[in-house]
């Protein structure tokens, strides 16, 4: 049955294997220099200097790359659900060869712990290895990466650690699943990849946040927090408070911010001013005409400091940086329990009421 399951599968598996061997080999090749830039860039940052300038003229050379790397990851597993679960019992069933192996002296259950064990093992190797290469090649971008792609973000986060093995285990399975109650492959392809794109974004935005309980903190506010002032109108100067980013604590998740007044009470309004997608923009009455904010030839820095001591501040909730390995851990042990349970579920299936 082994030998009968990899006759079946190892043209697949030979192409993955090749498609593979060259994204390792080109990363191996570039990784070395990529880190030495990094390092040099690092030696160069004086005290008086926090990098943030060379961490954007870093990740600015190489943020194509960045992504397209990210999102090979990301696809990966879904193409493992299309291509390998959903064919692989759907396409026997449409040709009737699983009543011949069937009739021999193989039994179902047997007949589908082989096809789940040999080619789950394969797509779980698979994404292991594009996963684990990624994060090994992309560590200097991912400490230099604006906050909305540090490692903590939903999107790189799925693309980094040993996750992606968790979801190419689970989309291989379902793909089985889905093609045995739907027992067509191409409506089985359709459905398999249309659930398995809802649980993705539904684990960031519901899951996720709660694994650990988030940490909530109040930061003055300066160049880590801060995308820029507006010029004063009515009497306010316009904040833009960065809301992915929190002082003291590069590559954190942010899940919620605001800017706070004196009182601890949210600043809202504003007159329709508008930032970039991951700020947003809020009202502070100083004074414009004299005195540290004085738009008069004074630098904005002296702005920042008088919005600080009247008492203003961002407060954020978030989960840390140093939380990413046991989120990477929990979350592959719930795709695990999730890839256990649609396996029994199969099974059950196949003997109960597949014919």
């Amino acid at each position: 049955m082994i030998w009968l399951t990899w006759r079946q599968f190892r043209g697949s598996a030979t192409m993955m294997a090749a498609v593979l061997a060259v994204l390792v080999a080109a990363l191996a090749l570039t990784g070395p220099n990529l880190a030495s830039n990094y390092a040099a860039g690092i030696a160069d940052c004086t005290p008086d200097n926090t990098c943030l300038d060379f961490f954007d003229r870093f990740f600015g050379e190489y943020d194509l790359l960045f992504l397209a790397l990210t999102l090979v990851v990301l696809i990966l597993p879904a193409l493992v659900g299309l291509f390998w679960g959903a064919p692989l019992i759907t396409r026997e069933l449409e040709a009737g060869t699983h009543l011949l192996v069937w009739n021999q002296s193989i039994t179902r259950g047997r007949w589908l712990a082989v096809k789940l064990g040999l080619t789950g093992l394969a797509a779980m190797a698979a994404a292991g290895v594009c996963g684990l290469a990624v994060t090994w090649w992309s560590a200097p971008l991912d400490k230099s990466a604006v906050p909305e792609m540090a490692q903590m973000a939903p999107v790189v986060f799925g693309a980094r650690g040993i996750a992606p093995m968790g979801y190419a285990a689970f989309a291989f399975v379902l793909g089985v699943t889905v093609g045995m109650l739907v027992r067509r492959t191409l409506p089985a392809m359709a459905l398999t990849l249309a659930v398995f794109v809802a649980i993705q974004i539904a684990m960031p935005l519901l899951v996720r946040p709660h694994l650990m309980p988030p940490v909530a903190g109040t930061f003055e506010l300066g160049r880590e927090n801060i995308d820029g002032l507006g010029g004063p109108k009515g009497g306010s100067l316009h904040v833009f408070l960065r809301t992915s980013a929190v002082p003291g604590h590069a590559g954190a998740w942010v899940l919620s911010s605001e800017l706070v007044d004196p009182s601890g009470r949210t600043v809202t309004g504003g007159d329709g001013s508008s930032g970039p997608s991951s700020t947003i923009v809020r009202p502070v009455p100083v004074s414009t005409t004299s005195g540290p904010c004085s738009f008069q030839g004074l630098p904005a820095g002296g702005c920042m400091a008088e919005i600080n001591r009247l008492g203003y501040r961002q407060q954020a909730t978030y989960q840390p940086l140093e939380r990413f390995w046991p989120f990477q851990w929990i979350e592959t042990g719930i795709y695990a329990l999730l890839t256990l349970g649609l396996a029994w579920s199969s099974s059950w299936w196949l003997r109960r009421r597949l014919s």
